[in-house]
């Protein structure tokens, strides 16, 4: 970021490369398919901020600060809180491999879609605690600093979260 900050514009197409999938993810897993324009928002607001970003945290922490940001301000100019849940998992699949056995493949694809259906029906903060983990790979003192909780409140949250995930996926 600080390249880009300098004026080397290559610098920011290599930081969208990326980040734009894990973003992507993040936000079509709280959105739907509205998360492509989130995802252009929140690159535009990093290309806004070129000039006044200072490397006083990791730029990881930085970016995903943004990118929350982007989420809570969607969900205020519809003047509602962060969703409950999100069903648009049908979507998603695992690319058939043909070294994979047919019937093995049919049950990852199973797994996968109840695995995302179970993410969306956890509560908004962990869900989203949740997802800032998995999708951004960020350490718990940087989602605690980014969603401005304590860092036991995200410990809390994500071990909720998982101790929910892992009994939907032992009921399947």
């Amino acid at each position: 970021m600080q390249h880009y900050a300098d004026g080397n514009y290559a610098a920011f197409e290599a930081l969208y490369a990326r980040h734009k999938a894990p973003v992507l993810r993040f936000y079509r897993r709280q959105v739907g398919e509205s998360g492509e324009e989130l995802l252009q928002e929140a690159f535009m607001r990093l290309i806004n901020a070129r000039t006044r970003y200072t490397a006083s945290a990791s730029f990881k922490t930085f970016l995903w600060t943004l990118v929350r940001s982007v989420l809570v301000d969607h969900y205020r100019k519809q003047q509602r809180s962060l969703p409950r849940s999100y069903h648009g998992a049908e979507s998603e699949q695992i690319i058939a491999d043909e070294r994979i056995e047919p019937d093995t493949c049919a049950e990852q694809n199973r797994q996968l879609q109840q695995l995302l259906r179970l993410i969306g029906q956890l509560p908004s903060a962990q869900r989203e605690a949740f997802l800032l983990k998995e999708e951004s790979g960020l350490s718990l003192t940087e989602i605690a600093q980014i969603t401005a909780v304590s860092i036991d409140t995200i410990k809390s949250r994500l071990r909720y979260a998982v101790t929910k995930l892992r009994a939907g996926m032992e009921a399947l």
